[in-house]
């Protein structure tokens, strides 16, 4: 069965079937893959990213664009204004092109502080009506294993083929539109097929597929538009054997924390993996870890990994699965667009649990025991950071209570 879609502005997609997914784990998987789909587009791209710096990563993803734009793919770019203050005006030159609109979401301007928080924090590739990426993926170096060597940022991305794109397409055409003023006409499809010289695909075939599962497109978009917490919170409630999450930023709400707590007392496994010393804030870091001695009081384990910033977006409960471009985070569900790709279907969860235990495997597992006998220093850290973060928090809420009277 397929399903019909709603717009973003009534803010619901439906579960679609017949969609196959590739779990795609770092960046010798994702960035190969990505630029393969770029590098064989016929008809047009779709390309929303937060997180977009100049360098090396940057000039392979300019010169597949242009060279599809050479062959007629129109392709339009959709940039967050902050996330893309890296990104040099050397390389937005590059991409004046007839086939090519670039497009920048929310400018941050002078006396418009509060309107500046809000950002469009999703990252999404769509390649004609065929494939779709999905994750927390930045096009920027510090993801990339070459560029960055043993401390590139751990990631997961979704590559999706299926029902599920068109709703992935009417999210992008409404964010355009929203940002733009200006509708999108994308071009019929045709037929040719695109020799692919650059990128190896017989190494690419080799990532499994998932086939015939079932997914959902699911979003956020500030105060009161939370579906993607929403969606965790009642399957976690539900959930009976496991919940699984693995986030870069864990500031969850009061009513996540206490969901997630009922679950481990009720007898579910409920595992956290959270970046260990790698990351990029670590005042954020600090000011969550106030919540670790209740969660671990509840019997909640909680994983930091090691080896690198642990960055992906992973929400797991029993048969069922959310990736995207959101954290486990108050900040990302009240300041900024979102949107994960949810499946549901017990063989391709296997594989995501498996990638979690080995992501478990090189993590230090904090012990509630160790945790009550931390360091002085690394208490002096939490309190200070978490009373920052309160005091920021209640700060904002008093200015937006302001702005609605």
């Amino acid at each position: 069965m397929t399903m019909s879609s709603k717009s973003e502005h009534s803010f619901h997609y439906l579960w679609r079937d017949k969609n196959e997914v590739k779990l795609l784990v770092d960046s010798p998987r994702i960035f190969p893959s990505m630029l393969a789909a770029i590098y064989t587009a016929r008809n047009f791209i779709l390309f929303e990213m937060y997180l977009i710096q100049s360098g090396q990563i940057v000039d392979k993803f300019i010169a597949a664009f242009l060279l599809a734009a050479q062959r007629g793919v129109k392709i339009y770019l959709l940039f967050d204004a902050f996330g893309a203050g890296s990104f040099s005006s050397k390389d937005h030159k590059r991409l004046e092109n007839e086939n090519i609109e670039l497009e920048y979401y929310n400018p941050i301007k002078l006396g418009e502080l509060r309107r500046g928080l809000f950002r469009n924090h999703r990252k999404l590739l769509v390649v004609d009506n065929k494939t779709v990426f999905v994750g927390g993926i930045g096009i920027t170096d510090v993801f990339d294993h070459e560029s960055n060597q043993k401390l590139y940022w751990r990631e997961t991305v979704l590559q999706i083929q299926g029902s599920c794109i068109e709703d992935w397409i009417d999210l992008f055409k409404s964010t355009w539109l929203l940002t733009t003023k200006r509708g999108l006409q994308l071009k019929h499809p045709t037929m040719e097929r695109v020799t692919n010289e650059y990128i190896n695909d017989e190494q690419l075939d080799k990532d499994p597929v998932a086939k015939n599962v079932l997914g959902r497109l699911t979003l956020a978009k500030g105060p009161g538009k939370q579906e993607i917490k929403r969606s965790f919170i009642n399957r976690v409630r539900r959930a009976k054997k496991c919940v699984w999450v693995a986030t870069a930023y864990f500031m969850p709400s009061l009513k996540v924390r206490r969901e997630l707590a009922r679950a481990a007392r009720r007898g579910v496994e409920v595992s956290l993996i959270l970046p260990g010393s790698h990351i990029d804030h670590p005042a954020v870091r600090h000011a969550g870890r106030r919540f670790y001695l209740s969660l671990l009081n509840a019997g909640v384990n909680i994983y930091e990994y090691q080896p690198r910033f642990m960055h992906q977006k992973v929400l797991l409960c029993d048969n069922w699965v959310s990736i995207g471009s959101s954290n486990l985070d108050r900040w990302n569900f009240r300041w900024n667009l979102e949107a994960n790709q949810e499946i549901e279907d017990a063989e391709f969860v296997k594989k995501v649990i498996g990638m979690l235990q080995k992501d478990r495997a090189e993590s230090q597992h904090i012990q509630l025991s160790d945790w009550k006998r931390r360091p002085f220093r690394l208490r002096v850290l939490t309190w200070f950071w978490g009373g920052v973060d309160i005091w920021l928090d209640s700060y904002i809420r008093k200015q937006l209570l302001k702005k609605k009277k």
